[in-house]
């Protein structure tokens, strides 16, 4: 960033912090949803649903399947939606994605603060805005990283903590709500703060993209009616200028030859094992968590005996937990980056020191997984402190290890079709947690315990990717040594040949 105007740099990190503050307290705000859940309740959202109905136990199990479907459709939507975000964000630019989700997430907002209810149904399309909304202020935000070119992945992670860390919204609506703060104001004053992200997507965010590498003086935004995107550069001599059109044609080259072998390279990589596995790997870890939030509410009525104190005490302490999601974002990245600096083992390329380092991140994210959901199965409440810390670590590790990995194992230019593909097909799997809680609330009588057992077994899946990158790493290391063997071994016999 030495070489950017000094005038610039006040505006880079403005642009940070502004939208630091705009992934913690909004973008993935639906993500709190049981704390929502338990303001819903008390204002008798979809009550009149079961109003006909005969037995407490069966309008409780009717009630906490309608929030459940409402968070399993919102939470799909946030995963389903994101590559057509990324075709909107890559073909139409910032401004116009940022638009998009502002209007979303305003119209969101809007529908919950106007439902009552007698309108309980407007929490489908509601909650759906505001995640749809919530992922695009995210992705757009990502890129802000660029400007920071010795700490962009530090940046990238540190926003992801903040987007699971926004979990926390609901809580405050929820305190609000307890100190007698309607819910009606809280999602007006929700969809207010939209004002904040227009003028923030007109005076600090570019109208196309951020690019990488950084140009020399980039600026972007309002700069007194004029913003240059792209400076023009001066050259002293015809010299200069021929050097810099052969460079721009050279590159211009490369870039065409890559582009010739797009589509074949990028159907090699979504069938390659390290995708396919990796796509299991995410589908699993996020289906475990989907569904614990979707329930959570249900499962500490469950063992607090119905008691509103205690649920909502616990309901707290799980809200304050998702604050921490900022904070532990980085460990993971740390880990990732844990070798960097250290010499290269011989004829090692950086892909392949990457890719070595990656596998204690995710094994680490598959333990943790496991552990969370072990005590997630255990039916005790002191012991879901425990759990909701588990949660919140492994929910920071996963995603921003999710992206990382992509980063790492693939070419760059497929990342953003890549992650689009990965979180869309994820999500369709996260609709399996639907099936699971009218499972669990059928058949199974409101016993979680077979489903959980279950999720236990299908969350050691997931260790099955950290080994196969492992496997993965050894032979290619193996391979490196052999082509460093037969090359010293035929350069002796041609030697002796020559003699």
């Amino acid at each position: 960033m030495q070489r950017n105007e000094a005038g610039t740099r006040p505006r880079y990190w403005l642009t940070l912090a502004s939208g630091m503050l705009e992934c913690l307290c909004f973008a993935g705000a639906v993500f709190g949803y049981a704390s929502l859940v338990f303001v819903l309740k008390d204002d008798g959202y979809f009550s009149q649903l079961c109003g006909h109905v005969a037995g407490t136990l069966i309008k409780v199990s009717l009630l906490d399947e309608q929030f459940s479907l409402v968070f399993t459709i919102a939470s799909f939507l946030n995963n389903f939606s994101t590559i057509v975000n990324g075709y909107i964000f890559d073909q139409f630019g910032t401004m116009v994605a940022r638009l998009l989700g502002i209007s979303l997430y305003t119209t969101g907002t809007l529908l919950v603060a106007f439902s009552s209810a007698a309108l309980s149904a407007l929490l489908f399309p509601a909650l759906s805005c505001i995640a749809v909304g919530g992922i695009l202020l995210l992705l757009t935000n990502i890129q802000v990283g660029n400007l920071f070119t010795t700490h962009r992945s530090t940046v990238i992670t540190v926003y992801n903590g903040a987007f699971d860390s926004s979990a926390a919204v609901f809580f405050i609506i929820k305190v609000l709500y307890e100190q007698g703060v309607s819910l009606c104001s809280s999602f007006v004053f929700l969809s207010f703060c939209s004002i904040i992200h227009v003028l923030r997507t007109f005076l600090l965010m570019p109208k196309s993209h951020i690019p990488y590498p950084l140009p020399e003086n980039y600026t972007y935004g309002l700069t007194c009616g004029k913003a240059n995107t792209y400076n023009v550069k001066k050259f002293e001599s015809m010299k200069d200028l021929l050097e810099h059109l052969f460079n721009c044609k050279k590159h211009f080259h490369q870039i065409s030859c890559d582009f010739s072998h797009l589509v074949a390279s990028f159907r090699s990589c979504v069938l390659s094992w390290l995708f396919l596995w990796h796509l299991l790997w995410l589908s699993i870890i996020q289906l475990r968590h989907y569904l614990f939030i979707g329930t959570l509410n249900p499962m500490l009525n469950r063992l607090a005996n119905n008691d509103p104190n205690q649920v909502s005490q616990y309901t707290n302490a799980f809200a304050i937990t998702q604050l921490c999601g900022v904070l532990c974002a980085p460990w993971n990245g740390l880990i990732m980056d844990r070798h960097r600096g250290k010499p290269l083992s011989p004829g090692e390329s950086e892909r392949e020191a990457d890719l070595r380092s990656s596998c204690l991140s995710l094994f680490l994210t598959s333990l943790q997984c496991l552990l969370f959901s072990v005590c997630a199965s255990v039916p005790l409440l002191p012991l879901q402190y425990l759990t909701f810390i588990l949660q919140v670590l492994n929910r920071s590790f996963l995603y921003g290890g999710n992206a990382a990995f992509l980063s790492i194992a693939f070419p760059a230019c497929h990342f953003g079709k890549l992650y689009g593909l990965v979180m869309s097909v994820s999500g369709v799997i996260s609709l399996l947690q639907y099936p699971f809680f009218t499972l669990v609330r059928g058949a199974l009588g409101g016993d979680p315990l077979f489903v959980n057992i279950a999720l236990i077994l299908l969350t050691l899946q997931a260790f099955i990717h950290p080994v196969y990158v492992f496997i993965h790493c050894r032979k290619l290391a193996r391979h490196r040594e052999d082509a460093a063997q037969n090359k010293a071994t035929y350069g002796s016999t041609l030697d002796e040949t020559k003699l």
